[in-house]
């Protein structure tokens, strides 16, 4: 007898299949655990690949658990193959740990745009934060050398971006302009989901809808939370994502919705660890996924894309068609 047809293939869902290739572990909420209960919640068919699997996040005093090395994770896509299951409409990645396994990323990328020469391959180039390295220094000529150019949506922080670009990021303009150098090497979108200047906390995105044109861009103000929290990051890639294959014009709109997301989100954790007496700046917090689902299906958008001018240093926000006149950025 034939097998049933699958029906993420033969039915499939309006939004898309997305294959994402990312950490796991058993407690808490970070990499996949983090990306593929979200993008589900938004209607994607999501299959996740798990590049680690542990007992719990490396921020605990120990953990235990197992690396998936390249060779095995290229058994998988294999295996995917001679059962003609690897069509997929979205590809995201998020940390990955060393050069030969993201050299079998690479090797995925080609294979899966060879089925579907539209997919759509999101990257969170996890390298480090605050200044400090992540993962083997190597790995960020690969990223910048290999993986950027084939990226369609790059969402680094600022010390990411500052590592890519091989600049320093210390004022909007700056931020902005990593954009353009990100957009000179391949990616259409982009989004910098943090960056600290002059006190304020901000989110620049950029959006090259043709190439050799100027970029739409713009940025968010997001309130600083006194605590730090794991899988936030993992978390705002898959909203991006989610979010802007339905606004594949309006990224500003995607990134309102995910950053509406994520700060309720990060809100009720707050609220809720303080309920159970603990001080939130203590130590790392775990997100309160499960809890916040209405919050991600029906985002209250609270935070409004500022809307560079291209052709005159303003802004305005998507909410009031008048034009907010800035200084120097």
């Amino acid at each position: 007898m034939a097998p049933p047809p699958v029906l993420a293939l033969a039915l499939p869902s309006e939004t898309g299949r997305v294959l994402s290739i990312q950490s796991h572990t058993v407690q808490g909420y970070v990499g996949n655990k983090s990306a593929v209960f979200h993008l589900q919640l938004l209607g994607y068919d999501v299959d996740p690949i798990n590049s680690v699997q542990f007992s719990n996040h490396t921020g605990y005093p120990t953990f235990k658990g197992q690396v998936l090395n390249g060779d095995q994770l290229w058994d998988l896509i294999e295996g995917l193959e001679a059962n003609n299951l690897l069509y997929y409409t979205h590809l995201l990645t998020g940390y990955i740990g060393s050069v030969s396994f993201l050299n079998t990323v690479l090797r995925v990328v080609n294979k899966l745009r060879s089925v579907n020469p539209g997919l759509t391959y999101v990257c969170d180039p996890v390298l480090g934060d605050e200044g400090k390295l992540y993962v083997a220094e190597e790995l960020v000529s690969v990223y910048r050398e290999k993986v950027v150019p084939i990226a369609s949506m790059l969402t680094p922080n600022q010390f990411e971006a500052e590592l890519l670009t091989k600049s320093r990021i210390v004022s909007e303009q700056d931020g902005r302009e990593a954009c353009n150098i990100i957009h000179a090497a391949g990616p259409s979108k982009v989004v910098i989901t943090s960056i600290n200047v002059e006190g304020e906390l901000l989110l620049i995105g950029s959006h090259q809808k043709e190439k050799g044109q100027p970029p739409e861009q713009f940025r968010i103000p997001i309130p600083k939370i006194p605590a730090y929290f794991t899988g936030t990051g993992d978390l705002m890639t898959a909203l991006l994502l989610g979010w802007s294959n339905k606004y594949p014009d309006n990224l500003g709109k995607a990134a309102e919705l995910s950053v509406s997301s994520v700060q309720a989100l990060l809100v009720r954790t707050v609220e809720d660890y303080t309920r159970a007496g603990h001080d939130c700046q203590s130590s790392s917090l775990e997100i309160r996924l499960i809890q916040s689902q209405d919050d991600i299906r029906n985002p209250e958008i609270k935070y409004r894309a500022e809307m560079y001018n291209k052709e005159v240093d303003q802004i305005y926000t998507t909410k009031q068609p008048h034009y907010i006149r800035l200084g120097q950025i």
